[in-house]
């Protein structure tokens, strides 16, 4: 059964000994290190409870498969089919009736104030004090079809923040409606969930999906939705914090850097202007924080198995014979993809790859192997590199095509986003097809041996 609310997932995580408490005080200009020093070590979250503020602050829960495996309540051989069977079986919202549990407290007009919340500055070359585990909940003015996306959020004033959507995210073209319309929109910023939905802001969808529909068929059950005080909008109604605004697109303000999932810098540009209509929030809640940056934080780990489930969904539609995929977190979740797959004619590795390029995902990087090599392992896929492979005939560059998002090595980076274009390189690492091969030095039936004396050193 899915988790209620934020509170219950780290109350399961506490009883896994997933959680460090500091009572001591920290400075929430500090937290960066600390949480850069447990993500090193593959750490517990951690919260700190004595930040300078009424609220304590909790990062790192997204930060491992371990965490991941609690969040889905599933083993990790069956985690995947778990992801699969939840995108094919969407499951409805429900509208909870009375007032939710996110509205225990509502401030509004002078008693709103972003600087009391426990908001990190991860890094001094950070533009500012950054909200980055926020999930935004829009929705298309056209349709009325919901969104729900993550985005960063720079504390500008005490009811002021600016963020970062780009123009083919879903929330930014649903900002672009609004202009066009003639409309300021709003929207709303949900802290501390239940994770599934973490998750399910990751998973690669159509802009004519409903996305509370996903989340439910992740969770196993609807999510409870709550009307929201200044609009029309439904958010989580055991939502731990709700920041509700109101975006004037015509209104900019310079927004960054921060450092984005490539593990590199972008320059500040001009962002919108978002305006505070109402921060509400359970009681006791408890605040979140996200590290980013250079790879692999606890961001990545968070995009990972989404991305890898919405790619195999789509490309195994068209060929059935593919068995896994790998989405690097190591190369931003996007960049480096290595799928395995048995081809069932000459050339068909070849086809893969341009589908993996032609997606939203956009690699850089796409490797083929045989459905004997793990694409979750650096070594076996070296190895596949290493003896399957012929340069000349094997290795494809495509020129020309959409750039993927914030990547530094492009020719020149200042060019708009929607001018970008970049080159991605295909490696078919599978044997040749109908061609016989050399036979695998290996020792047959190792894993399945009975060897006790060895299990004794874990």
């Amino acid at each position: 059964m899915a988790f209620d609310d934020f509170r219950s997932f780290v109350d399961c995580l506490r009883a896994a000994g997933e959680v460090v408490e500091i009572n001591r005080p920290i400075a929430l200009d500090d937290v960066g290190k600390v949480m850069k020093r447990a993500q090193a070590q593959s750490g517990p979250s951690v919260v700190f409870n004595d930040n300078g503020t009424n609220f304590p602050l909790i990062c790192g829960v997204y930060g491992d498969r371990r965490k991941a495996l609690i969040a889905f309540e599933t083993s990790s051989s069956e985690l995947f089919q778990k992801v699969l069977h939840g995108l094919d079986n969407p499951i409805p919202p429900r509208v909870m009736d009375g007032r939710p549990p996110c509205q225990d407290i509502v401030l509004q007009g002078a008693d709103i104030d972003l600087s009391a919340l426990p908001v990190p500055q991860y890094s001094p070359v950070d533009g500012g004090a950054y909200i980055t585990p926020g999930i935004v909940v829009s929705k298309d003015p056209e349709t009325d079809i919901p969104d729900i996306g993550h985005y960063r959020f720079l504390i500008l004033s005490k009811n002021t923040f600016s963020f970062s959507a780009q123009p083919f995210h879903r929330f930014g073209k649903n900002l672009a409606k609004y202009k066009k319309l003639g409309q300021k929109a709003r929207a709303a910023l949900v802290i501390g969930v239940d994770p599934i939905l973490a998750y399910t802001c990751q998973v690669q969808v159509s802009d004519t999906t409903n996305d509370w529909h996903v989340a439910g068929g992740l969770r196993g059950a609807p999510v409870e939705l709550a009307r929201c005080v200044t609009s029309d909008l439904h958010v989580p109604a055991t939502s731990e914090f709700v920041i509700e605004f109101e975006v004037d697109m015509d209104d900019l303000v310079m927004e960054g850097p921060l450092g984005e999932y490539t593990g590199y810098y972008t320059p500040p540009s001009p962002k919108p202007v978002a305006t505070v209509l109402a921060i509400t929030h359970r009681k006791s809640p408890m605040f979140q924080g996200l590290l980013t940056g250079k790879p692999i934080t606890e961001s990545h780990l968070l995009k990972q198995i989404p991305f890898e489930a919405s790619l195999f969904r789509t490309l195994k539609a068209q060929y059935p014979t593919i068995t896994d995929i790998s989405v690097r977190a190591s190369a931003g979740v996007s960049f480096y993809v290595v799928i395995a797959m048995q081809p069932r004619f000459a050339g068909e590795a070849r086809q893969v790859i341009l589908s993996a390029m032609g997606t939203n995902v956009r690699p850089k990087w796409v490797i083929i192997v045989d459905p004997d090599i793990d694409v979750h392992s650096s070594s076996d896929v070296e190895w596949a590199m290493a003896f399957r492979v012929q340069p000349a005939r094997d290795a494809i560059v495509i020129d020309h095509i959409p750039a993927g998002p914030s990547d530094p090595s492009i020719d020149d980076p200042k060019i708009d986003r929607p001018m970008r274009t970049a080159s991605a390189i295909g490696i078919d690492a599978t044997r040749p097809y109908g061609k016989p091969f050399s036979q695998v030095a290996d020792v047959p039936g190792w894993a399945e041996f009975d060897v006790p004396e060895l299990k004794s050193r874990g």
